[in-house]
């Protein structure tokens, strides 16, 4: 692989170039250093690629080629690669992957797209589709999987989610409401129980979306909650106002659970999981009583659909072919919400522009039953997150009180926030459609991750998302 340099887009005054066309090359099967190098480099020259934010096992370079035939091949931590699912051919080079580039632009390669000013980006998935099928599982294999993942959470307690050591925060019923959403700022937690010292048990939760529906209540002009009462308003009492509220917001007088949903140490994960599942909340506290009348208990822990997923993964991680289901890719199985493809009427994916207000979001969130928000540009390519759990943020120095939620923007809102509900650095955790199942839970079991974005590859225009709820649903059948 010797030869003259490669082609560029370099101009010389009076010597005729020919046309340049910007295309993108992506390597999404990971590795540590990946490189692209090709006819148009003359086979010497190894361009360095970049892991793309958010999706650090997909890699990306643009280069301007000339139309016409070119091959390529990618050098993958010290080995040369070819991608299978893209076409390819023997060439004096061993096996490299081909891209046709016609002259006409609105004539393309199946494989890889020029960029467009409009949307700039490769279609990798497009890819995958049209050069090979995308894999179907069996209703038989289907059913196989779900049955084995249901055993192993039936087999299992949830004394199994105990950790060696840990600290669990819970907050008495009469603190006031400010010092417990400074308290869960504070802990980064989105949500504690609430321990009644009167009756001598835990009696509920505090959570991000009871913030969220003072927040809307304090600006709402009728309002009967002010902003200094806010300060000795206790938990308790805004549990007791809590049920006519959200009788307001609901037309047909839903409301939000009141009720604590504990969970003992002996229960099985499934139940567990299901309790988590139909209260539509982030986690349920593991409860103890020595005592039949279940007096004096203990708060041993706060059970989250990330930590039986993880239990699920250390248990078949040297078996995963008796789930035949994780090798799927997320596109092929009903998984999570999609936004519509054209012609669909299926429901639509909530997103905002950065310019909407905090008031719109908070209501999205409520009024959709969501916990998050993509925050899009023009495009609809993901720019951040909008989370409950990112409300607390306004805790911090009293925000609350200094802001409208009609005239603060999203982009705003996210400022005061930007450190806070990250996941090494990074906010928005993200993947691809053609990542498969297991790749996807892998990501889901990560410390602090509650949900993926669905993104295109290059565009990271948003194409769904995935949360620990949705892929339970999925496992469970329910």
């Amino acid at each position: 692989m010797f030869a003259s340099g490669p082609e560029t887009g370099h101009e010389n005054r009076g010597v005729s170039r020919p046309l340049l066309v910007p295309m993108r090359f992506i390597w999404p099967y990971g590795g540590s250093r990946v490189f692209l190098t090709g006819s148009f480099t003359r086979w010497s020259e190894h361009i360095p690629m970049s892991p793309m934010e958010g999706c650090p096992t997909v890699f990306q370079v643009i280069c301007s080629l000339s139309p016409g035939y070119h091959q390529f091949k990618f050098f993958v931590d010290g080995e040369w690669r070819h991608d299978e699912r893209q076409p390819f051919v023997n060439g004096n080079y061993g096996v490299v992957n081909t891209v046709f580039i016609a002259r006409e632009l609105d004539v393309v390669s199946p494989s890889l797209s020029p960029e467009a000013p409009s949307r700039s980006h490769m279609d990798v998935d497009d890819v995958f589709i049209r050069s090979e099928p995308v894999p179907t599982i069996s209703d038989a294999d289907l059913e196989v999987s779900r049955q084995r993942a249901a055993t192993f959470l039936s087999r299992h307690t949830a004394y199994e989610l105990l950790p060696d050591s840990s600290k669990v925060i819970a907050l008495d019923v009469n603190i006031a409401v400010k010092q417990a959403f400074h308290i869960l700022h504070e802990q980064g937690i989105p949500m504690a129980p609430l321990w009644d010292s009167f009756k001598g048990q835990f009696v509920g939760v505090l959570s991000a979306l009871d913030f969220i529906l003072i927040l809307r209540e304090l600006g709402n002009h009728g309002s009967n909650l002010t902003e200094e009462e806010l300060e000795t308003h206790t938990i308790s009492a805004w549990k007791e106002g809590k049920v006519h509220l959200s009788r307001q917001i609901d037309g047909n007088a839903r409301s939000y659970p009141r009720c604590l949903v504990p969970a003992g140490p002996y229960d099985s994960l499934k139940d567990v999981v299901l309790k988590i599942l139909r209260s539509k909340v982030a986690m349920v506290p593991i409860i103890h009583s020595a005592s039949q009348d279940g007096s004096f208990p203990q708060l041993l822990n706060l059970a989250t659909l990330s930590e039986v997923l993880k239990c699920i993964l250390r248990h078949f991680k040297h078996s995963s072919s008796s789930l035949p289901i994780l090798q799927q890719p997320v596109c092929s199985i009903p998984l999570g919400t999609w936004v519509p493809k054209i012609g669909e009427s299926n429901g639509q994916l909530a997103m905002l522009r950065p310019n909407a207000s905090l008031g719109a979001a908070l209501s999205l969130l409520v009024q959709a039953d969501v916990s998050s928000i993509p925050i899009v540009d023009e495009n609809d390519s993901l720019l951040d997150v909008y989370s409950r759990s990112d409300i607390t943020a306004l805790a911090k120095d009293k925000a609350y009180a200094q802001i409208r939620l009609d005239e603060m923007s999203i982009h705003q809102a996210l400022q005061l926030c930007q450190d806070a509900n990250s996941i090494n650095g990074q906010r928005c955790q993200m993947c691809l459609r053609s990542d498969t199942l297991h790749k996807v839970m892998e990501r889901l079991a990560s410390p602090g991750v509650r949900r993926l974005v669905i993104v295109e590859a290059g565009s990271k225009r948003v194409e769904g998302i995935i949360s620990l709820s949705d892929v339970f649903r999925f496992l469970l059948g329910v």
